[in-house]
């Protein structure tokens, strides 16, 4: 598949291009998120899908710059080979790239097109997003995280959540059987992305009983293959039951739960968007789209325990639960300490240090003890990469120690 796509440095083929774009270069909808076309659509999700805005507010929060040289900082691969931060941009696939250390941005850059006011597909960093915004209501008692899933969504009581906490969903570890392969269009993702409206029926494939929205498929859920809290199981539509409780406790649509409780006090410099389904239902799980400096923003609100310019936008109690919280299930997908804690990828849970990951190369990354952050949009030829994850997270510390 990789040979499909194209680099930076290589000369992008007319996507989408002429009035009207000749047919072998028109977006095909079953295949938009594949290569070569997602490093088209990955920045113009709205033009083909129905979004809805996750509007800033009236004041925005200035980023303070100083800036400094990285691109000749040494990288090891993973066999040992060096090169060095350009080269690591470069084959990559990278669209946008920020790094912020002690509240300034020092390195801020941008390829295939994008720019600072490029909204780009966040993928399952929407994740982080969209619980993040729901930590107030949190704090205010409007949901506990130790709280039967059923007490919100009654109507769940008929599916495998039945007995699952808030807190599983949040840390995907109920028990509920759901299928994530991405290349299999037929799985319950694949039905996802023609639930969501992301996709069309495969050709061929009779999706007469399919779930129309996302709501049908999480009612269609009714097998339970583990004990609640016994496994940590990646899967997407955990993200959406904690975002319809969301819902159902304040009778507001998701972007604009966002909107208020995030985007706006957080001082976005741009609207965000986020993909909807046939019923209106924002998708929490991976339909966010934003600039990669409001996504810097956000990294800086988890960076300084929910502050943004003096002003308390996330709760306390959820960072430092994101950073140190136990669930007893560790992770060895990526990290030897690791662990999953409300939907962010906690990369030590002693030190504290937390990343927000999607396919195709979406990532934030928060680093307490350095003082850092870092944003990285891009555009994969393949879903996952574990190469090119590891060659970032290689990156992200060598530039953090340069730093230190």
């Amino acid at each position: 598949m990789e040979e499909n796509s194209y680099k930076n440095s290589e000369t992008a083929p007319p996507i989408m291009q002429g009035a009207p774009p000749p047919i072998d270069q028109r977006l095909p909808l079953i295949d938009w998120d594949r290569p070569p076309w997602n490093r088209w659509s990955f920045q113009r999700v709205s033009e083909f899908l129905p979004t809805a805005l996750i509007r800033k507010g009236k004041v925005v929060s200035p980023l303070q710059y100083s800036l400094i040289d990285i691109s000749d900082i040494e990288v090891k691969g993973p066999s040992g080979e060096v090169s060095n931060i350009n080269q690591f941009i470069e084959d990559t696939y990278t669209d946008g790239f920020l790094v912020m250390h002690n509240g300034k941005v020092i390195h801020e850059s941008y390829y295939n097109g994008m720019d600072e006011r490029t909204l780009h597909l966040c993928q399952s960093v929407s994740k982080s997003i969209c619980t993040t915004a729901g930590a107030s209501l949190i704090e205010e008692g409007l949901l506990d995280p130790n709280e039967l899933v059923t007490n919100y969504l009654p109507e769940l009581s008929q599916t495998a959540w039945k007995g699952a906490t808030l807190q599983h969903v949040l840390d995907m570890t109920s028990g509920v059987k759901f299928v994530e392969t991405y290349e299999d269009r037929e799985c319950d993702i694949g039905k996802m992305d023609f639930a969501s409206g992301w996709k069309p029926a495969p050709e061929g494939v009779d999706v007469s009983k399919w779930p129309k929205n996302i709501w049908d498929q999480i009612l269609s859920l009714r097998i339970k293959e583990a004990e609640h809290g016994e496994r940590h199981e990646y899967r997407s539509i955990e993200t959406d039951i904690f975002a319809h409780a969301m819902e159902r406790v304040t009778g507001k649509r998701l972007p604009e739960i966002v909107s208020e409780r995030l985007w706006a006090p957080m001082g976005a410099e741009e609207d965000a968007n986020i993909t909807v389904d046939s019923n209106g239902y924002g998708l929490a799980c991976g339909g966010v789209s934003a600039s990669l400096r409001d996504l810097a923003r956000f990294a800086d609100v988890m960076l300084n325990e929910g502050l943004s310019a003096g002003k308390q936008v996330v709760p306390i109690s959820w960072v430092k639960d994101v950073r140190h919280g136990k669930h007893g299930m560790p992770i060895k997908q990526y990290f030897d300490h690791g662990i999953y804690r409300n939907q962010f990828w906690v990369e030590d849970s002693e030190i504290g240090s937390h990343y927000c990951l999607g396919v195709f190369g979406q990532l934030i990354y928060v680093n307490p003890q350095s003082n850092m952050v870092a944003v990285k949009l891009s555009t994969f030829p393949t879903f996952r990469n574990a190469l090119f994850t590891e060659c970032t997270m290689r990156a992200l510390q060598e530039i953090a120690k340069q730093l230190n």
